[in-house]
């Protein structure tokens, strides 16, 4: 007979660092005291945001695509896409979320499995189609939360969750329309267990003001033309993540390296270099 108690001591053992990452990850969402997460896009990255002294670490989709030679949207596999965040928490020891865009169409409980085995505490889970930008039903949106909300339950683990609203990004309409729209949806998807809700693209201050207020915990992408991180707390925001930015902005130095050398000059004279 085959002995399965290490095997099962390590799977408890596995679940109680994700369920104690988890609420520490949680506890680091404090409206008017943000978290700030410079999103991660490698293992060498995320070394370096902890490095950095940062208490957690996200990726971007994007920036994880990008860099094994896909697009954003869906277009990487999802078994690339989970081995890349596995590779993430092997090297870190802080608690890491996982960008898994709209869940790569797998179903609540495999894709809240597969998560949890990469170690990953947290996730972002967006409410339009990669494909086709369409919103999903906001009901649909809410009922596939709760379903991932109580995966994790039943599989013995725990997960935060940070709904992101597209409606800045996909919606049409007058603003105060969209306002609205987001409003509704970050309701709905905090009654269903969302954590934390993130209307990416929100910019404005009386808009992200109104979203605080409205929903509680929210998430701001920084990019150019938002308020500052002090103004963002001011306001009460209880997350800041860069998306794709960093490693955008990483690829523009590469690239002016590149061109230097290419002119036969030293890459290290580059500005930012």
């Amino acid at each position: 007979m085959t002995d399965t108690t290490g095997i099962g001591g390590a799977m408890g053992t596995a679940a109680s660092g994700i369920v104690e990452g988890a609420a520490a990850l949680r506890n680091l969402h404090v409206q008017g005291s943000p978290i700030v997460l410079p999103n991660a896009w490698d293992a060498a990255s995320a070394r370096a945001v902890e490095a950095a002294g940062f208490p957690a670490v996200a990726t971007g989709s994007a920036a994880v695509a990008a860099v094994l030679g896909y697009g954003d949207g869906h277009e990487a596999p999802a078994e690339e896409m989970f081995a890349a965040v596995a590779r993430i928490t092997r090297v870190v020891g802080v608690p890491v979320t996982a960008d898994i865009e709209r869940g790569y169409g797998l179903a609540p409980a495999e894709l809240v499995g597969r998560l949890l085995e990469t170690g990953a505490v947290g996730c972002n889970l967006e409410d339009s189609d990669p494909a086709t930008g369409a919103m999903i039903d906001p009901s649909e949106q809410a009922d596939f939360l709760a379903a991932v909300r109580a995966a994790a339950r039943d599989a013995g683990g725990d997960l935060v969750i940070n709904a992101r609203v597209d409606v800045f990004l996909q919606g049409e309409g007058p603003a105060e329309d969209l306002l609205a729209e987001a409003v509704d949806r970050g309701r709905r998807y905090r009654e269903a267990g969302a954590d934390c809700v993130y209307p990416i693209l929100a910019s404005d201050p009386q808009v992200i003001g109104a979203l605080v207020r409205e929903i509680g915990p929210v998430n701001v992408l920084f990019r150019p033309g938002v308020p500052s991180i002090a103004e963002l707390a001011a306001l009460g925001v209880a997350r800041i993540s860069f998306g794709a930015g960093l490693h955008q902005a990483a690829q523009e130095l590469t690239g002016r390296m590149l061109d230097a050398v290419a002119r036969g000059d030293s890459p290290f004279a580059t500005p930012g270099a």
